[in-house]
């Protein structure tokens, strides 16, 4: 099933996310939908809320499906660690479509997560794969990529978005 991505300017994508709890079939169906949806949408990752789901729970592939290797189920994650240059590039998201700025994220990431199955396991990535991972994890904490811009940035984009909700075509 391919959900509606939730857009900007809905309250639950500012709210943080319940953990994962229950590691089942009803798990395993959620993620697969999650997969698709990200795909159809042409995402390299997709948080619950995203889909309206408050559950710590995200998934990632930076090789846009062409590596089953590169699928990854984030359940409950959390950074452990950052390093190397802060790097500034170009960030979007899928509930702020056609939206994109310069953001600054950490060069390497480390994470704690569960996997599909419950078992907890640690993974460092570097460039977009960290960037992703740092993207992925705000969702789930309330954080939106326009919450790490200048105020001057994230006023425009607010502003734009209001005028397109208020002319429907948000």
């Amino acid at each position: 099933m391919i959900y509606p991505i939730v857009k900007y300017g809905q309250d639950l994508l500012e709210k943080v996310s319940e953990p994962v709890a229950e590691f089942n079939g009803n798990l395993e169906k959620l993620v697969a939908d999650m997969f698709d949806t990200m795909y159809a949408a042409n995402g390299v990752g997709l948080a619950a809320p995203q889909i309206g789901i408050s559950k710590r729970l995200a998934v990632i592939d930076v090789s846009n499906g062409q590596d089953a290797k590169a699928k990854l189920v984030l359940a409950n994650p959390v950074v452990l660690s950052t390093e190397g240059n802060e790097l500034r590039e170009e960030e979007g998201c899928l509930s702020l479509p056609d939206f994109r700025a310069n953001t600054t994220r950490p060069e390497r990431v480390t994470v704690r997560f569960q996997d599909i199955g419950g078992t907890e396991l640690t993974r460092t990535g570097q460039g977009l794969l960290a960037r992703a991972f740092c993207h992925e994890i705000d969702h789930l904490n309330g954080i939106l990529f326009i919450h790490h811009l200048s105020a001057l940035k994230r006023d425009s984009i607010k502003r734009k978005v209001r005028r397109m909700m208020r002319a429907g075509e948000w």
